[in-house]
């Protein structure tokens, strides 16, 4: 972020847009691929110990010959979904095990059989339907309920005690062999502000220039900032959740409430910066230059960018409030722009809630944040 908090839109600022990579070579580049494979590797070693771990003692301490759904349940259950909370997991187990309870029971009343099959496909289907809202706990059960129903046993109910072996052994790896949630969420909160920094760069051109079609770009990048939202807040959401039973997790649990703070401030910006988008595509239809405006925009920004430094270096949020505070604290439309227009003050009135929030990002209160801005 270092880079665009140089005075966008001015003499010094950087390119608006890069380059992109296009062509076979980009196409044939292994980076995405080894990328993948890396922020997968402790999702990949949770599997394969629960799965291993679940067959081994099935089989040789318990003497179940072949514990087939020892392994695919905690496959199944574990994933490789961002979000793995144990809740989530949890749910994943019950609904495996509500199809293999169904299929187990069938097989006891009906036998085996193509409508056999059907109607156990069927009956799991209801009552996973029944019991859960989630898509997933359907397909679940319905997948353990058709293994069951397919592949014969040596006796009865012998696979849902290895359902209950598998997905026990999911549980346990999830909070002994944690996946790293504070990296992911600091990946996405600097993507999200990173965002946050392209779509005020676009629109602190617009304003310099009064190009309504450089607006309207700012105002479509504005808009598409929910999904990197939803992304940051299911990480901080499974990390917080992780963090409640590991162990290993114990000293993270303060930066993630820390985040989720941030987060939640930064949700309330990024909804206000979309308002401050839109007023600037309307002021920029008479295609006048409004320096003032871009300049606080920057400023605004400029902040906004020491916030996304703080998410790892918590030192750094005296600096980003102090930042902020200099530029909320000027933010009197009348007094900035006296005699202008009311759509010219709307505009630097739809800076404020923007500047409350980025403070409060920083530590503050919403009370004292709203204090640092002038009365109007």
């Amino acid at each position: 972020m270092s880079a665009g908090r140089a005075d966008q839109g001015g003499a010094g600022s950087p390119p608006t847009t890069t380059a992109v990579p296009t062509g076979w070579r980009a196409r044939l580049s292994p980076r995405p691929a080894l990328v993948r494979v890396r922020d997968s590797a402790i999702p990949i070693l949770q599997i394969v110990v629960a799965a291993t771990g679940a067959y081994a003692f099935a089989h040789y301490v318990l003497g179940h010959p072949a514990p087939l759904l020892a392994a695919t349940v905690t496959v199944g259950s574990l994933g490789l979904v961002r979000d793995a909370r144990p809740r989530r997991v949890l749910e994943t187990v019950l609904g495996m095990l509500v199809g293999i309870l169904v299929a187990e029971l069938l097989l006891l009343l009906t036998g085996t059989g193509w409508w056999q099959l059907a109607l156990a496909l069927g009956l799991t289907l209801v009552v996973a339907r029944l019991l859960s809202p989630q898509p997933a706990f359907a397909i679940a059960a319905a997948i353990q309920s058709l293994i069951v129903m397919v592949i014969p046993a040596t006796a009865p109910f012998l696979r849902l005690v290895d359902g209950v072996i598998g997905g026990i052994a999911a549980l346990l790896v999830t909070a002994l062999i944690p996946r790293n949630p504070l990296r992911d969420a600091l990946r996405e909160g600097r993507a999200l502000f990173a965002a946050v920094e392209r779509t005020s760069a676009t629109l602190t051109q617009a304003l310099r220039r009064g190009d309504r079609l450089r607006a309207e770009r700012g105002l479509e990048k504005a808009r598409s900032l929910q999904p990197l939202l939803d992304e940051w807040r299911t990480s901080l959401e499974s990390g917080i959740a992780i963090a409640r039973i590991s162990p290993f997790l114990r000293r993270q649990r303060f930066e993630l409430a820390r985040q989720d703070r941030i987060r939640e401030a930064a949700e309330l910006a990024t909804r206000n910066l979309r308002v401050v988008a839109r007023r600037v595509v309307y002021l920029c239809d008479d295609g006048k230059s409004r320096p003032v405006a871009a300049d606080l925009l920057a400023e605004i920004v400029r902040g906004a960018g020491f916030v996304s430094d703080s998410l790892d270096d918590i030192s750094l949020e005296p600096a980003a409030r102090s930042a902020l505070a200099a530029v909320a604290s000027r933010l009197d439309p009348a007094e900035l722009l006296p005699g202008a227009s009311l759509g010219d003050q709307n505009l630097i009135t739809a800076l404020r809630p923007l500047a409350v929030d980025l403070l409060v990002a920083t530590g503050m209160s919403p009370q004292e944040a709203r204090t640092v801005v002038p009365r109007i």
